[in-house]
């Protein structure tokens, strides 16, 4: 009996930790639900991707619809909700302005047509069709919906004759996609992805409106307290496996997301002078994402030549952005990362012990007999490189590598053994040396090369591209931790040609 008893005990307790486990789980799930603000003319694939979400992560997705002025306005009153879904670009720089959202990414592309009822009963083949008389026409309001503005920039001087002659102007571009479907108006200008969305509507295209593309994109709400968990479902939105079969089905041209996982890896290569401005960064990205990110620290040579042997293996996973040291380690890899972006400047130095006992000023004094003096490798390292164009264009190179004791693949290390005792100078980035400031002294190089720019690139064949874009948009919203480290600020500049940089002709002569 004592044995019965003990078992029902058991049993008792095991079904309350179970209990207590599928409480927790269905809390857990419930403090996982998102709220998404979602412009009214994008709902069809956004619910549809959302219940597919739900079934399969069992995330509840909450869906507010409206036109998109109307939603921003919510989102100011409210200071609240996890992500909002866009349908034009000028909604985003409009939140952005007004710091209501952080994260953008682009997930399908529409432009305004002229919707008509099948068959198309009044023939309307052009814009100017609509001012004929009989024609009635609906158009979206400008100030709370998006094709609105959209349409009133197209159509510029002439909007206001257009505004004067609508039948109706309505908040969203659904209800006078309605209004032509029920009869209520001959013509409605709406998105083409909308009109293909009614089964009883037909699109004219006219050149007013060939240029006015735009995009429908899902940011993340400034306040959202679950970042991670919205990001994953703009992923999942965004990624072709997933959500953009949807808005293909619903008319939209998607755009390229990026591969789907929960999970992803971003792998990044960097050159060692970055480190200390990033690393704090990349941590809150990688915990903000919710993603897994592999980073790989070292000379711009190494990190350049494990690249190039990776491009001559069939399928290889080429690192998905790259920090390089300097522009001149970026034409060696053009072909795999075509675009770039210079986010910082460092100022190359030279370094000695505190105090300069050996009262070194310039690089000639590094040819001095007795010295032991470090730099980087040239094949290894961008410092190493740009350290031997410098000293052959000077006429230097051969007296001061007599006395060059260490040569090694990142300036971090020569700063260290400055440190102890180990060199009297080494050729270093500024960077680096801060750090170090209450044991090494650095003095100015005379030379128009003595400054590298780190330039930042994603990779072209990337499955995580718009990750990767994220990441450096991360970077450039930092720009006080890379002046704090010594760097100079170049990250408004726009991106450049990888195959365009031009490497300065006295490193071209110097390492040939």
């Amino acid at each position: 009996m004592k044995q019965v008893i003990a078992i029902v005990a058991v049993l008792a307790v095991g079904l309350g930790v179970v209990a207590w486990f599928y409480q927790q789980s269905a809390s857990s799930e419930a403090g996982r639900a998102l709220t998404v603000y979602c412009a009214a003319g994008v709902k069809k694939p956004v619910e549809a991707a959302a219940e597919a979400y739900r079934k399969e992560f069992g995330v509840a997705i909450s869906l507010q619809y409206g036109g998109t002025g109307a939603l921003l306005s919510a989102i100011r009153v409210a200071k609240s909700g996890d992500l909002l879904i866009t349908a034009d670009d000028g909604s985003v720089a409009d939140a952005q302005r007004l710091g209501l959202i952080r994260e953008v990414i682009p997930l399908a592309k529409q432009r305004p047509v002229i919707a008509v009822a099948k068959g198309n009963p009044k023939a309307i083949r052009k814009l100017d069709d609509l001012l004929r008389d009989g024609v009635r026409f609906a158009l979206a309001n400008p100030e709370s919906a998006s094709i609105g503005r959209t349409v009133q920039r197209a159509l510029g001087a002439r909007w206001e004759q257009f505004r004067a002659r609508a039948l109706v102007l309505k908040p969203t571009v659904m209800d006078i996609a309605s209004d032509v479907v029920l009869g209520a108006a001959d013509a409605a200008v709406v998105w083409d992805a909308t009109a293909a969305q009614f089964a009883g509507l037909e699109a004219v295209s006219v050149p007013e409106f060939a240029k006015a593309e735009e995009n429908v994109s899902v940011t993340v709400v400034a306040t959202c307290a679950q970042p991670a968990a919205a990001l994953r479902f703009a992923r999942y939105l965004a990624a072709p496996e997933k959500g953009a079969p949807s808005f293909a089905a619903s008319g939209f041209r998607p755009t390229a997301g990026d591969k789907w996982s929960a999970k992803p890896t971003l792998v990044f290569y960097s050159g060692g002078v970055n480190r200390p401005a990033i690393q704090e960064t990349l941590k809150e990205f990688a915990d903000r994402e919710g993603v897994d990110l592999t980073t790989v620290f070292n000379g711009c040579g190494i990190l350049c030549a494990q690249m190039r042997a990776m491009a001559k293996t069939p399928d290889a996973n080429i690192p998905d952005a790259y920090y390089a040291c300097d522009v001149c380690f970026v034409p060696p890899v053009a072909d795999l990362y075509p675009e770039s972006v210079v986010l910082t400047e460092a100022d190359i130095m030279l370094a000695v012990p505190k105090g300069n006992p050996k009262n070194i000023r310039t690089l000639l004094d590094l040819a001095r007999p007795g010295l032991k003096v470090g730099v980087c490798n040239s094949q290894q390292s961008t410092l190493g490189y740009m350290t031997k164009g410098m000293l052959k264009d000077a006429g230097l190179l051969d007296s001061v590598m007599k006395n060059v004791c260490s040569q090694v693949p990142t300036a971090d290390l020569l700063v260290n053994q400055l440190r102890t005792g180990s060199l009297d100078a080494a050729i270093v980035y500024d960077v680096n040396a801060k750090p170090a400031a209450a044991h090494i002294d650095t003095l100015s190089i005379k030379h128009a090369g003595a400054k590298a720019a780190q330039p930042f690139a994603v990779a072209a064949k990337s499955p995580n591209a718009q990750l990767a874009r994220r990441l450096l948009a991360f970077l450039r919203a930092n720009r006080e931790r890379f002046e704090k480290a010594g760097f100079h600020w170049r990250g408004d500049e726009a991106a450049v040609a990888s195959k365009d940089i031009a490497v300065p002709d006295y490193l071209k002569r110097a390492n040939d």
